[in-house]
């Protein structure tokens, strides 16, 4: 997420980072369920208001970077270079979130911790299927506007949605294998390698459309 450049958006954004990471450590050390609005605002040093005011929802400061992936998506597709599909546009991002090393897509220790959070919790699980469907739907309209369809064309829904069946696969087996070697190299390189093979399915059941 970029600096904005005025003081007052700065300061509410060093306070809002300030909460999610409070946040994160006290669902990390107690897990989501047992820590309370309150708790986490007296331990930021804010209000309670302040707190809602940055996150209408708990689940919203475990899942901060939700916005910032949303967004990668939309301009990826609207940056698309000539000649290059949407389909292998996405891939390609996903190739350089990894190469950047991009904190919301890493598969080390401190992200293990957040997927054991994420599964300790029925609340986190339920929004982050939620997540998945309402990501489902950015790239859907991201795809239609990149190619100039409308949003509701039959390929374009399922393109959107072989996509994020393949990301979310490629995300959970890249986990799995951590959790099973330790070894983020490896976790990444199957991450990447599952991208490109459904991603070349993708391509194939869309050929002949805008979208491949």
């Amino acid at each position: 997420m970029q600096t904005p450049p005025d003081r007052r958006s700065r300061k509410r954004l060093a306070t809002r980072r300030a909460i999610s990471e409070v946040a994160d450590r006290l669902f990390q050390e107690r897990g989501f369920d047992n820590v309370t609005v309150d708790e986490i605002a007296a331990a930021a040093d804010v209000g309670r208001m302040t707190v809602f005011n940055h996150f209408p929802r708990k689940e919203d400061m475990f899942f901060d970077r939700d916005e910032e992936g949303r967004e990668t998506v939309r301009a990826a597709l609207r940056q698309r270079e000539a000649g290059v599909s949407p389909v292998e546009t996405l891939r390609r991002v996903v190739h350089r979130l990894i190469a950047d090393k991009t904190p919301y897509l890493e598969f080390s220790s401190r992200s293990e911790g957040f997927i054991a959070t994420v599964e300790a919790s029925t609340t986190l699980k339920a929004r982050a299927r939620a997540i998945r469907d309402e990501l489902t739907e950015v790239v859907a309209l991201a795809l239609a506007e990149s190619v100039g369809t409308a949003p509701d064309d039959p390929e374009v829904r399922m393109a959107a949605g072989l996509i994020l069946a393949t990301w979310t696969v490629a995300f959970l087996e890249a986990h799995r294998h951590f959790r099973k070697t330790g070894n983020s190299e490896a976790a990444a390189a199957l991450f990447l390698a599952l991208i490109d093979r459904g991603s070349a399915g993708v391509a194939a059941a869309l050929a002949g459309t805008p979208y491949a």
